[in-house]
């Protein structure tokens, strides 16, 4: 009886073995977006998004929007080039501290840090295939915009600039049911 009860945990052993070398597991690191559920790192780049016209005082940008969990955390990875008036703007599901990085993406691209009324709080270099997070310095940020690099400082915006849509504020245009 024993050796039975010994072959048999030996067997359980194997067992659980060969299940552990299952080829159908997930491979590569998984991440949480927020509260969202737990997904793989973006393996390609997001599609040419829908857009918005954006205005930065007399300043144009056609805007990419990244509305889902997915196409926030693919955001520019994997992207060769940027028009000089195009951008890709970001509307953070909450107001809180910021943090970008650059993983996948071969570009140097500029962000500005927005808060919910979408005045620009900070602007930032992400510099290409950094995987160093760029944290705001603000626990306000409600909006992240990323222009080709350099765009705000070529466009003389500024810190304490606002940002506008087709549609009228930030906040009205992808939250209307927070807008005042």
């Amino acid at each position: 009886m024993r050796k039975f009860i010994q072959a048999l945990a030996v067997l359980s052993l194997l067992l659980l073995a060969v299940a552990g070398c299952d080829d159908e597991k997930p491979r590569g690191p998984l991440l949480a977006v927020d509260e969202a559920p737990v997904m793989r790192l973006p393996t390609r780049a997001n599609p040419h998004l829908a857009t918005i016209r954006l205005w930065l005082g007399a300043e144009e940008l056609i805007t990419e929007m990244a509305l889902t969990a997915e196409q926030q955390m693919t955001g520019m990875m994997f992207r060769t080039n940027m028009a000089e008036n195009a951008a890709m703007i970001f509307p953070l599901p909450y107001t809180r501290q910021a943090s970008f990085w650059m993983m996948n993406c071969p570009l140097t691209i500029s962000a500005a840090y927005i808060d919910p009324d979408g005045i620009i709080l900070e602007i930032h270099e992400l510099k290409a295939q950094d995987t160093n997070s760029v944290v705001s310095a603000s626990e306000n940020v409600r909006f992240v915009l990323e222009t080709s690099h350099g765009w705000f400082e070529r466009h003389n915006v500024k810190v304490g600039a606002a940002v506008r849509t087709e549609k009228g504020s930030l906040l009205q245009t992808f939250f209307p049911q927070e807008a005042k």
